[in-house]
């Protein structure tokens, strides 16, 4: 019988022993109570499988919550553990059967077939007991319960009679069964704990049980926290996700919500009550310590990462004592029986006991060993990072909810007086809460890091002794120097991050110039100018990638050098070289080793990093609050009540309720208590108020007023008399030295009569009265404050919308006009990111919240100061006295228009921050005469400038001018857009579904080369040589090493005569080895050097040549391309996309390449050692290819998600910190921080996800290296029992799949990154590809003779016109002649091609028929540079540049001094200038901010004239500037300009009336062409109908007659806003 249970062995010791003998007793036979144990087994399979056949047919009908994942019994966690363990076990019990059974004579099943047994009943238990979890059937659990009890009685029996036979724990099988004895009985433990809390079984009642709130709610799609055990150690539950992201991208709807316990509000509170906490009442002024809150709060999850990763780091040393394990006992297994009288010790039972020691002899049972460690370990591994990363986000959640709420409280004078600036609190929000996110992410490694490199010296010493010490002293040696090389990284980026925001605002003003650069053909100047800002830039990136490249070298040098001195110094020391099986666990230790020193540096870094964002985020919690800090007080009282400190800790916070009302009445402080009103008729009461902004000098001092309810009340004063600050004082933003503000409330009486007022005629509700409290005041401030929202929403604030209260408030505030020039209407995106608007614009918006609050008070701070006269007359009659007043609202205006006084019920007048007068208009006329004259003067004043007002084109009008004008361009863009959009829809309709899968997972491969050739071929050649060489090197080094030990272990180098066992060699044959050892170490260091410079130094050259390309084909673009083109996508470009080509491309193709040859050069190595790896290879590399794939394409999808979250959440921050008087006023305070919680916790919900997609990749490529290790170790292991190999070759292979397992999920990691990254270079590509305009022409430069053109003599021949060979001609077949000085007037109706004519004068235009000819010269042929700088132009918008005034006037510094005051003397600017610090060189800030718009007109009329030019064009020059500064330019023009050749371009027809010819241009064509007053004369010409309307226009009042009638009376503007009026119509069909 070659196969039976209990074997067939009849000879030991010469007693015939019969194997199935029973006469000492039943249970005395071995044989017998093995079989015994596989009872409880079969009887396990044989119930449990029918029913999991059952209950796997009906899953469909279960629950549908994400039932899967539903965890419901107690001890679920600790059962996992058991029954992995269990597992364990039961493998180490069949490798010892398997092992003893080599020792028999015949085959003895029973020794390992119960194990087999036991293994496969423990895995179906766990399954059978997942099924019966998700499907919540506890009944079934009792045939567990009855499996763990027979278990546990057999193997007891088993125990008790190896103790009788003498069997103790020096043999493994003892060992084994005792262990088993102690799980089963824990398994048993713990399903009696399930009976216990469950009441299943026994009881009448058993208990019901609800999943997990957050499981209810099907919105949380992160199930992490829910699922069982493995799924979270290997994050199955990810599968749906990202496998799902191949068919479609994952958006913010598929993530969902987060789980409660990880929410911003969760978390915040957890941290504010560690924080408050530490405030004792003996010291309640003590800072508390953040530190101490963090680790109060968050303590508990960062020390299980920490036990996580030191079990882990612990498993990682079994890597290299099981390859020393191998490599050692290969050669020495024997396949021979050992000798008699060994194996009668150990026979008992009839059967062989093997010794504790002696499996770990086996090579098998070490290589399966080696596997299991490392899948534990890297499950570990994960395990650690996934929690410490999730308790960094956690806590960033709490620090951005405390800061955002401290921001809510921050007194008013710490924002104004500039302690708090709103770049800090941006900086705390963006940097210190990521930094110490950050840190928490690597916390564990500061202390995981030094015991396991303690360890790793401890286990080198044991391996190789003194010699070791050397080495590792190398590696810890050169850690301080990687420290200091990490230091030097983070200033380099500092430096260059300055040199590139120089270089940006460089780049935008010529792009917000660039037109004028192009006419005045000085692009090339400002180009330069960019150029020598990004040489800068590039110097401190030529630092920054030198500093890069040592950093990689020495991480890639060390080991080398480490086991370099290590050899060497064994050599001398022993004179010969160390075995193999101690050379390679060394050097894989070594490989260990160095990880940690090269982090530690990092984490260092990180650590220093902390300790300061802690130290200003304490400085900032600490900083002055608002109001008399009842909050302290008021606040406690409040939270208490709010069921915080319920025993159930955080879970107090009620889900019925939204999240709102809580945070609200946790939160809010109760910051002024209502006061009893003391007159019924005053709204608010100041008495002996005096007032400061901090620093205790009193800014309002002795302030007695009161605001009578339900009227207008108005202060006035000069500027700076502190108007505002007394609105802000009675909001109580102020600290207040003295006195009180006194808020009455409504009396009952004025309750119900407000009822029947309510303005609309409907009856108002409850709800409404009770919301007009003095808790919320509407109030809008002088300087205008929107939110990043829809205008609808800016102006509804939150409120309810009602649609008749909301157009009469738009009409109030004429919002109409503007709102229809937006591209959504109101629905259109305004604020930060949003549409610019004028600064009359947006106050009109802020005006329009304040009066649709429904608020008893508004508190109006100069509404008028940014609208002119008809707007501001508008609002005053419409909106306060007619809308606010109707509804009985209390209205406090602050103002300077002091004609609206007459208005005002009651007048509070101002002077140096005290009240000098307060009373109705007639008690300060009988009163104070003084005062009221003085107020007459300054009121005809008033009306004077009114006149003048009135006279220019309004302000208003210019506003929304433009406005159409931006979205004119932007229009034209976004049809291209919308374009491009439908062509690349129509072509994803026609693929299906699996082609757009390619499409995103395919690797841009042509972007990628695009990239390197930018680098240079010399340089990507140096890279892929020296890269290829420097692995190879590596490899040989290792080679050598294999050879070099196997002498010592085989006699001869040739490994195939294995068995050999001749005299070992002389010692001056093994003296050869160590030259050749110490050359390769050397090259190999040298070569390390090289790799890391090249690849930094290609990325260097790439990026110069990219940007340099890119600038130039942007400057050197047509005028068209900047016409489609928004600024922003091009300033993107230039911003993030040269930053991520800068900086983050070199560091990921450089790993990307390292860890990819890295990984193919140890697949080689083991090939080349074991050619049978190859067969498992196959089903790897196929299982690799679509783990990458798949996680690819999903990384991608979330990475983009994590992006586009944090924007709206910085935003959102910086949005408020600049409104807080406003959200203070409105009390909305509850409302933001809602918007900041759900803010916050979207952007963490998609980096959770992010993060858990990398856990994802690393679990299953780390398991692929294990199953690496695996079947390289097996195959060495099975081809070397047949004398293949040497010792040392198997131990070089297994070194090298040991680092697979470490760089195999970089692969792909770098992968997805520069995928992304790539973007950037395909992005920079596609403008690369933009048509320069034709610079050259057919003449050369040198034949344009030195004065041309001369006498500025122009003709124009048949011209045809147009922007694009794509688009309609813009002019069509015009002719005419313009004698040299003469005076040419152009007008014709919007579009009807004049400034197309000024632009064809320069060739910026594509002139495809016709000619122009200047002095005798047609423009085409000349190089566009002559012919640029030899022409004037004034453009309708002024563009100045920031630098100086010389600048502005003569960038290419031709011009003398004397030259350019001239030029400011015609231009009558030279007073000015003269008074300006520097003269011309004054400063001029970005835009020509620090001068008014007329001023700028003039400062480029001084330019025109700079440039002394027989022909001047003006374009629409007098657009945008005043009456007064127009007169100015038109007087200089006729006199400066007498004698040169002037082309004006008209926007008012008047200014041309005079002129000596007159072009009237429609639809493209010359209509008419005669002198001014020749053309006025005729009724019927196009200029005299052109005049008539300009003449109406300008009119103050129009009046419209029909048969004696009058049909239309108003203001001209008005009467054109009534678009079905008469006049309107007639003006349209004139226009």
């Amino acid at each position: 019988m070659a196969l039976s249970f209990c074997g067939n062995d009849r000879s030991i010791n010469d007693r015939s022993i019969n194997s199935y003998s029973v006469e000492e007793g039943v249970l005395n036979n071995g044989c017998f109570v093995d079989a015994l144990n596989l009872v409880p087994h079969v009887f396990l399979l044989f119930i449990t499988f029918p029913i999991l056949f059952i209950g796997w047919g009906s899953q469909s009908s279960k629950v549908q919550i994400h039932h899967n994942t539903w965890l419901h019994f107690p001890g679920h966690n600790m059962r996992w553990i058991l029954t992995f363990s269990l597992l364990f076990v039961h493998v180490c019990e069949f490798a010892e059967g398997i092992v003893s059974n080599k020792e028999m004579l015949t085959n003895h099943l029973h020794l390992f077939m119960p194990a087999f047994m036991g293994f496969v009943a423990a895995t179906t238990s766990v399954v059978y007991y997942h099924n019966i979890e998700t499907s919540n059937f506890p009944k079934l659990l009792l045939v567990l319960f009855i499996y763990w009890v027979l278990a546990f009685i057999t193997k007891s029996i088993k125990l008790w009679k190896f103790a009788e036979h003498q069997v103790g724990p020096q043999h493994l099988r003892f060992c084994i069964t005792a262990l088993l004895v102690v799980l089963y009985g824990l398994l048993m433990a713990v399903e009696v704990n399930v009976i216990r809390v469950r009441k299943y079984v026994f009881f009448a009642k058993p208990q019901k049980v609800k999943p997990p709130e957050d499981l209810q709610d099907l919105g949380v799609r992160f199930l992490q926290p829910f699922v069982n055990l493995l799924s979270k150690s290997t994050y199955w539950w990810m599968n749906p996700l990202i496998i799902g992201a191949h068919k479609r991208p994952i958006e913010l709807k598929k993530i969902g919500k987060l789980p409660i316990a990880m929410r911003a509000l969760t978390n915040y509170l957890r941290l504010k009550d560690a924080y408050e906490d530490q405030r004792t009442a003996e010291d309640p002024n003590r800072a508390p310590s953040i530190w101490r809150s963090m680790h109060r709060a968050f303590g508990r999850p960062i020390l299980l990462s920490s036990t996580f990763r030191y079990l882990a780091d612990l498993l990682g040393f079994a890597g290299p004592l099981c390859i020393s394990g191998i490599v050692k006992y290969m050669n020495t297994t024997d396949s021979s029986p050992r000798p008699e009288h060994i194996k009668s010790n150990a026979t008992h039972l009839g059967v062989y006991f093997m010794s504790s020691t002696e499996l770990l002899e086996n090579t098998s049972v070490l290589a399966v060993l080696l596997f299991l460690a490392l899948v534990l370990q890297r499950t570990f591994l994960q395990a650690s990072y996934y929690v410490a990363i999730e308790t960094g986000i956690n806590l960033r959640g709490a620090l951005l909810a405390m800061i955002y709420n401290k921001m809510l409280r921050l007194s008013t004078s710490n924002m104004s007086m500039g302690e708090m600036t709103l770049g800090q609190i941006n900086n705390l929000v963006a940097i210190e809460t990521n930094q110490l996110m950050w840190f928490l992410f690597l916390c564990p490694n500061l202390w995981a890091m030094p015991v396991q490199i303690v360890m790793g010296v401890i286990l080198l010493y044991y391996l190789l002794n003194v010699s070791a010490l050397v080495g590792a002293a190398v590696i810890v040696l050169l850690a301080p120097v990687q420290y200091l090389i990490a230091t030097k990284l983070a200033d380099t980026q500092k430096s260059s991050l300055e040199h590139s925001t120089d270089r940006l605002k460089k780049t935008t003003e010529i792009l917000k110039g660039i037109k004028l650069l192009k006419l005045y053909a000085w692009e090339n100047i400002f180009c330069d100018s960019v150029e020598e800002t990004r040489g800068k830039e590039l110097t401190s990136l030529k630092t920054f990638a030198l500093y890069t490249s040592m950093s990689i070298f020495m991480n890639a040098a060390i080991p080398i050098a480490a086991v370099l001195a290590t050899f060497v110094m064994h050599h001398f020391l022993n004179g010969k070289g160390p075995a193999p099986s101690e050379a390679f666990a060394a050097l894989a230790l070594f490989h260990i080793l160095v990880t940690p020193l090269f982090l530690l540096s990092t984490v260092v870094r990180f650590a220093v990093k902390a300790l300061v964002s802690v130290q200003k985020l304490g400085e900032f919690l600490q900083s002055d609050e608002i109001g008399d800090d009842s909050w302290r007080n008021g606040d406690m009282s409040v939270f208490m009540e709010a069921g915080k400190k319920t025993p159930g800790g955080t879970k107090a916070i009620n889900r019925k309720q939204p999240m709102r009302y809580q945070m609200d009445n946790y939160e809010q402080p109760t910051r002024r208590q209502m006061r009893p009103s003391e007159t019924e008729d005053v709204a608010v009461k100041v008495s002996n108020g005096s007032f400061t902004w901090g620093s205790n000098l009193s800014t309002l001092s002795d302030i007695n007023i009161r605001v009578p309810t339900g009227q207008l009340t108005m202060i006035v004063g000069q500027v700076g008399c502190g108007k505002s600050s007394l609105l802000l004082a009675m909001l109580g933003e102020m600290q207040s030295i003295d006195g009180r503000v006194h808020w009455s409330k409504l009396p009952d009486n004025e309750t119900l009569h407000e009822e029947n007022i309510s303005w609309s005629g409907a009856e108002e509700s409850d709800e409404d009265i009770r919301s007009k409290n003095r808790y919320s005041v509407a109030y809008a401030t002088q300087k205008s404050w929107l939110l990043n929202a829809t205008v609808e929403e800016n102006i509804t604030f939150g409120g309810p919308f009602n649609k008749q209260r909301y157009k009469t408030v738009i009409d109030a505030c004429s919002l109409q006009p503007d709102i229809d020039l937006l591209p959504f209407g109101d629905q259109t995106e305004i604020g930060e990111r949003g549409i610019n608007l004028s600064g009359g614009q947006r106050q009109r918006i802020c005006v329009a919240r304040a009066l649709y609050q429904n608020t008893n008070i508004v508190f109006l701070d100069d509404p008028f100061s940014a609208l002119d006269i008809h707007l501001s007359d508008h609002l005053m009659q419409e909106g306060i006295l007619k809308f606010l007043q109707d509804d009985k609202r209390t209205v406090v205006l602050v103002t300077h228009k002091l004609q609206y006084l007459i208005h005002a019920d009651w007048i509070i007048a101002m002077k140096d921050g005290s009240v000098l007068r307060e009373g109705t208009l007639k008690d300060i006329q009988t009163h104070d005469i003084e005062l009221y004259d003085h107020w007459k003067t300054l009121m005809n004043r008033q009306d004077h400038g009114l006149e003048k007002d009135v006279q220019q084109d309004s302000q208003t009008t210019l506003e929304r001018k433009t406005l159409r004008r931006a979205f004119y361009s932007r229009e034209a863009k976004n049809q291209m857009d919308d374009e491009d959009e439908e062509e690349e829809e129509e072509e994803e309709d026609d693929d299906n579904m699996s082609t757009t899968t390619n499409r995103r997972s395919k690797i841009p491969w042509r972007v990628c080369w695009c990239y390197m050739s930018s680098g240079g071929f010399f340089m990507v050649f140096l890279m892929v040589s020296s890269k290829l060489l420097k692995h190879s090197v590596i490899v040989a080094i290792d080679y050598w090493l294999a050879i070099w030990t196997s002498v010592k272990t085989t006699g001869t180098v040739d490994s195939r005569t294995a068995n050999a066992t001749g005299p070992p060699p002389a010692a001056e044959d093994d003296s050869h080895y160590l030259p050749v050892f110490i050359i390769l170490c050397a090259a190999g260091i040298t070569l390390c050097l090289i790799t890391s410079l090249t690849v930094e130094f290609l990325g260097l050259s790439a990026a110069t040549n990219l940007h340099h390309n890119l600038l130039n084909k942007i400057i050197h673009a047509p005028i068209r391309f900047f016409d489609i083109t928004p600024l922003g996508q091009i300033l993107n470009r230039f911003s993030a996309d040269t930053n991520i080509i800068d900086q983050h491309i070199p560091p990921t193709l450089e790993s990307l390449t390292r860890s990819t040859l890295l990984c193919l050069s140890a697949i080689g190595v083991i090939s080349s050692i074991t050619p049978f790896f190859l067969f498992t290879l196959v089903p790897l590399a196929v299982a690799f290819y679509f783990i990458q794939k798949y996680f690819r394409v999903a990384s991608k999808d979330l990475q983009d998600l994590d992006d586009s979250t944090q924007l709206p959440l910085l935003c959102h921050f910086s949005e408020t910190a600049e409104g807080l008087t406003t959200i203070r006023a409105f009390r909305h305070e509850a409302r933001f921080k809602q918007r900041m919680l759900e803010l916050t916790d979207t952007n963490n919900t998609a980096y959770l996800f992010l993060s858990a997609a990398n856990r994802w990749l690393e679990v299953r490529t780390d398991y692929l290296g294990a199953v690496i290790v695996l079947s390289a170790a097996g195959t060495s292991i099975w081809a070397s029992g047949y004398g293949f190999y040497s010792g040392g070759l198997v131990g070089l292979g297994l070194t090298y799949a040991l680092t697979v397992t470490n760089y195999l999920n970089w692969v792909v990691r770098n992968l997805a990154d520069l995928e992304v990254q790539m973007a950037a270079v395909k992005k920079v590509n596609s403008f690369l590809g933009t048509e320069s305009e034709n610079y050259e022409g057919t003449m050369d430069a040198s034949q344009v003779p030195e004065n041309w053109p001369q006498d500025g003599e122009i003709k124009i021949q048949d011209l045809s016109v147009r922007y694009d060979p794509v688009l309609k001609p813009v002019l069509k077949h015009v002719n005419m002649f313009i004698e040299p000085g003469q005076k040419v007037g152009i007008c014709g109706r919007t579009g009807s091609g004049k400034s197309s004519l000024s632009l064809a004068f320069f060739n910026m235009v594509d002139i495809y028929e016709g000619k122009i000819v200047i002095d005798g010269i047609d423009i085409c042929k000349l190089p566009l540079q002559t012919l640029r700088s030899r022409l004037s132009i004034i453009l309708q918008d002024p563009v100045l540049f920031s630098g100086s005034i010389r600048f502005n006037l003569d960038p290419e510094r031709t011009c003398t001094d004397d030259r350019l005051w001239e030029a400011l003397e015609i231009a009558q600017l030279k007073n000015m200038v003269k008074a300006l610090p520097g003269g011309l060189d004054a400063v001029v800030t970005e835009g020509g901010e620090n001068f008014s718009v007329g001023q700028r007109q003039l400062f480029c009329l001084a330019r025109a004239f700079v440039r002394k030019s027989s022909i001047l064009i003006m374009d629409e020059a007098t657009a945008s500037i005043d009456m007064a500064t127009e007169n100015i330019l038109q007087k200089v023009v006729m006199t400066a300009f007498a004698d040169r050749t002037v082309v004006t371009i008209a926007h008012r027809v008047a200014s041309i009336v005079d002129a000596e010819q007159v072009l009237v241009f429609s639809s493209g064509i010359l209509v008419e062409s005669d002198s001014g007053p020749n053309l006025l004369a005729q009724e019927e010409s196009i200029f005299s109908v052109l005049h008539r309307v300009h003449t109406i226009l300008t009119a103050d009042t129009v009046i419209v007659m029909k048969r004696g009638n009058i049909l239309e009376y108003d203001k001209p503007e008005t009467l054109l806003e009534q678009e079905d009026g008469v006049f309107a119509s007639f003006v349209r069909a004139d226009m």
